[in-house]
């Protein structure tokens, strides 16, 4: 009875979330009660979900201050200068810009959100796409490949989600793949970089000069420190001078300079909606002064990660303590910056705390148990040690065409379970899970996935022909890197 009801709960859980029927928070909490119920849990519940959430508390502080702390790095304008070097640097080579393109893509996706990492990446680099005649799903490919690969950061989600599944702390799955991501990075990187020579050879060298001679309806304007001119847009009275303005808060607004009437982009059939944006060389919270100091303050923070010498979700309130002081002096501006990330933040943890219900459900009524039990009588002995292995495998599939919330919290714990059988350890297993990653980050039902390719006008379908199978080759890549090390074991 155990089994079909953890089984019954998993895949309720799966299609209300897959079809949109409810929010993951949502599922994450009713779906788990019903069933608990039916399975004679009883008052006894509430004790069971709370011990659960007890050990999440950590993840969840980690999550909310590590994007807290990148969301002030951006604002502050930790990493204008990266992207003025870039723009000003890559000059007039397709392949330089398309590597360009992986490097600001990595860079920014340090943060762990995709959203933010999309928004800079195009807003910075599809203007200089455009005026090259290069194709924007070479951009698409990219930027998703870059963010795909350094999805495995320990305050992303997938890591966090395998950890907290399993009761382990991120870092310990994460730090023991370092090499392989380092490996699929420089992967991602050299596919680029065949992208870009795909593109020279296709259109050739051109030059910029028409670019920083080009006027729209009374003059060019130049985005700030970043090198480029961008065409003014157009209010709807003909009046020049509006401009589009991208904030850290993902919102494009248009800004006008004169009589009232809506503002339209300059018309230009290979122009997108992000075609005439920069990242704004003039929001109020940069603080060029103070520069490099926020940098070592991000490198200190990095360090302190990597060595694991206290608790990292610790380390990131540290860090963000200093940074709002150091930044923000005043009151009002360290709320109104706080308040700035609160959308990102409450959606992340919110879902992260919801977990667990499902997690102290599958654990306090002896759900797990019971359907790892049935696993491991159905799968054949000799395949038992590569559990690991078939789990990294697995992961490929199952991520692109489920989210991470039902393959994380509905069937890692069963394969863990099923897998300790064979002395396979949880923190192999959680290793193993995130290998797919490069390749989920393709998916449709990844929200950010849709928000690049709308941003870059660029069809998902051109898209995934282009990226899914470069982002196969980086997963098992790191599949092998993995095995190879022993932080993925094999038999």
């Amino acid at each position: 009875m155990l089994v079909i009801l953890g089984f019954t709960m998993i895949l309720a859980f799966m299609v209300l979330i897959m079809t949109k029927r409810l929010t993951p928070m949502v599922a994450l909490i009713l779906v788990p009660t019903i069933f608990g119920l039916f399975a004679g849990a009883g008052l006894g519940l509430g004790d069971m979900v709370i011990s659960a959430i007890g050990d999440m508390a950590p993840t969840a502080a980690l999550l909310m201050f590590a994007i807290m702390y990148f969301g002030i790095m951006i604002d502050v304008g930790l990493f204008d200068p990266l992207i003025r070097f870039i723009t000003r640097t890559l000059g007039n080579d397709p392949a330089k810009v398309v590597l360009g393109t992986a490097l600001l893509a990595g860079a920014v996706s340090l943060d762990g959100d995709g959203s933010t990492t999309f928004i800079i990446t195009t807003s910075a680099m599809l203007p200089l796409y455009l005026r090259l005649g290069m194709s924007p799903v070479v951009l698409t490919c990219v930027a998703g490949l870059m963010n795909g690969t350094l999805n495995i950061v320990p305050w992303g989600g997938p890591t966090v989600r395998a950890a907290t599944a399993l009761g382990l702390q991120p870092t310990d799955v994460f730090v023991p793949m370092i090499p392989s991501l380092a490996v699929g990075l420089a992967v991602a990187l050299g596919l680029s970089w065949l992208l870009g020579l795909s593109e020279r050879r296709r259109i050739g060298r051109l030059s910029l000069d028409g670019l920083d001679e080009m006027q729209a309806d009374g003059g060019s304007t130049r985005a700030g420190r970043f090198g480029m001119r961008v065409p003014q847009l157009r209010s709807g009275v003909g009046t020049p001078g509006a401009r589009a303005v991208l904030g850290t808060t993902n919102m494009l607004t248009i800004q006008g300079s004169g009589a009232a009437g809506p503002a339209v982009l300059t018309e230009d059939e290979r122009d997108t909606a992000m075609a005439d944006t920069m990242l704004s060389p003039d929001r109020p919270t940069l603080r060029p002064k103070l520069i490099w100091l926020n940098l070592a303050l991000t490198v200190a923070v990095m360090v302190l990660l990597v060595l694991d010498v206290m608790p990292l979700a610790f380390v990131f309130m540290i860090g963000t303590g200093i940074a709002l002081v150091l930044n923000f002096p005043k009151l009002k501006e360290q709320s109104a910056e706080i308040v700035a990330h609160a959308p990102s933040i409450v959606g992340v943890v919110s879902m992260v705390l919801a977990a667990g219900v499902l997690v102290g459900v599958l654990d306090g009524t002896g759900m797990v148990t019971a359907m790892a039990d049935w696993v491991v009588d159905i799968v054949p002995p000799a395949l038992g040690p590569f559990f690991a292995v078939i789990t990294g495998l697995l992961s490929i599939p199952m991520t692109f065409f489920m989210s991470n919330d039902a393959f994380y919290y509905g069937i890692l714990p069963i394969l863990a379970e099923s897998a300790a059988t064979y002395g396979i350890a949880p923190v192999e297993m959680a290793r193993a899970s995130v290998i797919g990653q490069p390749v989920h980050l393709q998916s449709p039902l990844v929200p950010a996935i849709l928000l690049l390719v709308s941003l870059a006008n660029v069809n998902l379908g051109d898209h995934h022909k282009k990226v899914l199978w470069r982002a196969l080759v980086v997963s098992l890549v790191m599949l092998a890197v993995g095995v190879l090390l022993g932080s993925v074991p094999l038999g």
